[in-house]
């Protein structure tokens, strides 16, 4: 009888996040890095990648001894819905404006619960909508179309 002392799950999330961080990393490479007190374009990106790396290597490490886990099943209707809300905000906020495009990411995302009933996400959409309009367009003064040009009153 065999008993697995690694952690599969962690050394997968650990490879994960190094292989991100590698990626974004390599990303910056064409920007002017800078110095501490005068960070160029690439600096702060470069900063969170070895600090996602350093995150992921903790973890990966971590992993060797520990009683494993088996992978659960993977949540495919939360990754169908959360990754493409900022998709579809980003997408559409240009021609609808920050409001709609918020309502509507926001809407998108909440389906990936599937406790999550209509008038709730709707409720939930709407605070989202209302609380983030406060405080990016009049907190911050964020100069942002509320509604863009596909959207006529």
């Amino acid at each position: 009888m065999s008993t697995n002392t690694n952690d599969k799950t962690d050394q997968a999330a650990g490879l994960l996040l190094m292989g991100a961080a590698g990626f974004f990393g390599w990303q910056t490479t064409g920007l002017e890095i800078g110095t501490l007190f005068r960070m160029g374009p690439g600096y702060f990106p470069m900063i969170l990648s070895g600090l996602l790396f350093l995150l992921g290597a903790v973890i990966f490490l971590k992993s060797f001894g520990q009683p494993g886990e088996p992978f659960g099943p993977i949540a495919w209707r939360g990754m169908m819905l959360i990754l493409p809300a900022p998709i579809v905000f980003g997408l559409t906020v240009r021609g609808l404006g920050f409001v709609p495009a918020l309502f509507l990411a926001t809407l998108i995302a909440s389906q990936a619960s599937v406790r999550m009933r209509p008038a709730a996400a709707l409720i939930l959409s709407v605070a989202v909508t209302i609380l983030s309009t406060l405080i990016f367009s009049y907190g911050l003064g964020l100069p942002f179309r509320l509604f863009g040009p596909w959207v006529q009153f």
